[in-house]
């Protein structure tokens, strides 16, 4: 966990998005991450993962929680509605590699010379997963990245359940359209290695395959996102995981032209 946090929370009405910066706001991110993955993805807990009922893994330590927080549901736990973890290099480095590694071979992304930042556990409450909390999640990631000054973001994004051909056609439209160019595309481990292009090119309906996307893949699409080579299927997580890679650049065009508009803007900076 970082000391202070990078930004004052930003809010949209009764909601509000910050960077946990107490052990309890930690714990209700972990929470509501057990609750999502496990209890409604059908996710497969160990032992400890069940008596516990949070999602915990050693990042979480040396991460930053991104949380959106409902206040009219009060100012404890029960507010915790929506969660993003973010690792920077610095970090990553307590632990030895980021968490990308045990699906990726990211070289191409450690040897970037600006700031990385790697996303993942993302997650919302079944009763927020609505357009409103997904921007203020990314407003709370553009805010992160401004004041972190960084520059490229990674991590693993999901499509439900471990049957790539049941994926086929979204896998093979992000091979076909959406592939990282080679001085940034991450590639699967060999031993992980699962092909993307499944389909060939024309025999499917490219635009349904988007709009079939899950709305995180196609908001880091929307702003110019690119996959890695290579799916990787997780057992525990009952998911189908694809590499992201996103240049920082279009996510912090947005955070200015939100926030110029509204009155305030350079007290918030102030005090960022």
């Amino acid at each position: 966990m970082s000391g202070p946090q990078p930004f004052a929370e930003l809010r949209s009405g009764n909601l509000g998005v910050r960077v946990a910066d107490q052990d309890w706001e930690v714990t209700a991110a972990q929470a509501l991450r057990y609750r999502v993955f496990y209890e409604e993805m059908g996710a497969h807990p160990d032992a400890e993962t069940l008596a516990s009922k949070l999602d915990v893994d050693a990042y979480d330590v040396v991460a930053d929680h991104l949380l959106v927080v409902d206040h009219d549901r009060g100012e404890g736990p029960e507010s915790v509605v929506g969660t993003y973890r973010l690792i920077r290099r610095q970090a990553a480095e307590q632990i030895g590699q980021f968490y990308s590694a045990d699906e990726y071979d990211i070289t191409n992304i450690l040897n970037y010379p600006g700031g990385i930042l790697e996303l993942g556990r993302s997650c919302t409450d079944i009763a927020y997963r609505t357009r409103g909390t997904l921007q203020l999640l990314w407003q709370g990631i553009a805010a992160y990245v401004f004041n972190h000054k960084i520059a490229l973001m990674f991590g693993c994004a999901s499509l439900q359940g471990i049957d790539p051909d049941a994926n086929a056609e979204a896998l093979s439209y992000l091979a076909h359209h959406h592939q990282a160019p080679p001085h940034l595309c991450p590639r699967a481990l060999e031993s992980r290695y699962i092909a993307m292009d499944r389909l060939p090119r024309g025999s499917y309906d490219a635009k349904a395959a988007l709009l079939a996307l899950p709305p995180l893949i196609k908001g880091y699409l929307r702003l110019g996102g690119f996959v890695g080579d290579g799916a990787v299927l997780d057992a525990q997580f009952n998911t189908t995981d694809v590499a992201i890679v996103v240049m920082t650049d279009q996510v912090t065009d947005k955070y200015y032209k939100h926030y110029e508009r509204k009155a305030g803007w350079e007290a918030a900076g102030a005090q960022a």
